[in-house]
């Protein structure tokens, strides 16, 4: 663990260096985003920033499966998918692609995902496990990068119970996707100089999924906590993308409906939306840490009653926005 401290720095560093090159090389090309009744900003802002994490943490990747052959196909496989998820999104950023050639290089890079693990491990579970949260995480984590700081604080939040929960390279993985964050986050919070971009976004939610899987795979604890971290994008993107199948709405194109959005809308900042985000979600991950040891009985009971509460607060806040 002595090592854990340079391999951090050395994490934030590269993606701190990387970020600023990104955001010097979007105002070049004139990678902006521009603001527009579908987007939560006002200022034109650079787009990309994202491309600096991925760096980051696949030069990790590929140093682990390196040091430890035994773990080099699910790694290797894993840093494939990552390349494809960040390759098609950072071309989206410079110029857009329909919604199902994304989600078909989003598919082949969950199958990788769960190819990699079923040839490590025996069973189906967890590669199906697997291919659907790299597939659910990558969209989500795409749909709810709308405001300052808040996609990248929820996956650092994400990491930092995995580095917690997690031992071998995986705990390592999680380390070095906390570092990168750090490094990237002064650019994009409290005011977002460059976001992340469908480069950054997209492989986020990717190696998340990894991260998630590596943990049900682990047994540390019981797989209905691991829902906990994450549920605060789930619900508000899951409700959110409900409402707009049922109002026949295109669902894959950008909007400004989820919660989040209509939150920093009302005249509330940035600051304090991706805050009390970050608040909810910590509390969240504390509850994975503390519940180390519980029977699947009751993990699944928390986790039940935490999605219930989570519900009524996202349809109180809904409700309240409406009404103002």
């Amino acid at each position: 663990m002595t090592a854990l401290p340079a391999w951090m720095l050395l994490h934030l560093v590269l993606a701190a260096t990387g970020t600023w090159l990104a955001r010097r090389y979007a105002l070049k090309k004139q990678l902006l985003d521009q603001p527009g009744e579908r987007r939560s900003h006002v200022v034109a802002t650079p787009r990309g920033g994202g491309i600096a994490i991925v760096v980051s943490v696949l030069l990790g990747i590929v140093w682990l499966a390196l040091k430890d052959p035994s773990d080099a196909l699910l790694l290797g496989c894993f840093a494939t998918g990552l390349i494809l998820v960040a390759g098609i999104g950072w071309v989206d950023d410079h110029r857009p692609i329909p919604a199902w050639p994304r989600l078909l290089v989003h598919a082949v890079a969950a199958f990788l995902l769960a190819w990699g693990v079923h040839s490590s491990s025996p069973g189906l579970l967890a590669p199906v496990v697997a291919f659907v949260l790299a597939l659910v995480l990558v969209n989500i984590w795409n749909f709810m990068d709308g405001i300052d700081g808040l996609a990248a604080s929820q996956a650092a939040i994400v990491a930092l119970a995995m580095v917690l929960l997690l031992d071998g390279v995986w705990a390592w993985i999680a380390a070095g996707l906390v570092a990168a964050l750090a490094g990237f986050l002064p650019f994009n919070f409290p005011k977002a100089r460059i976001f992340l971009g469908d480069v950054g976004s997209g492989a986020l939610g990717f190696l998340l999924a990894g991260l998630l899987v590596a943990a049900f795979r682990s047994d540390r604890v019981s797989w209905p906590l691991l829902l906990l971290p994450i549920s605060a994008f789930l619900v508000d993107a899951g409700f959110t993308l409900g409402m707009r199948i049922l109002r026949r709405e295109p669902w894959w194109m950008p909007h400004v409906q989820h919660t989040y959005q209509k939150w920093a809308g009302r005249n509330v900042s940035h600051v304090g939306v991706t805050l009390a985000y970050a608040g909810f979600s910590l509390v969240a991950a504390m509850l994975v840490l503390i519940g180390i040891g519980w029977t699947d009985y009751g993990s699944a009971s928390i986790c039940l009653v935490w999605f219930l509460g989570a519900g009524f607060l996202w349809a109180r806040m809904r409700r309240d926005i409406s009404n103002e």
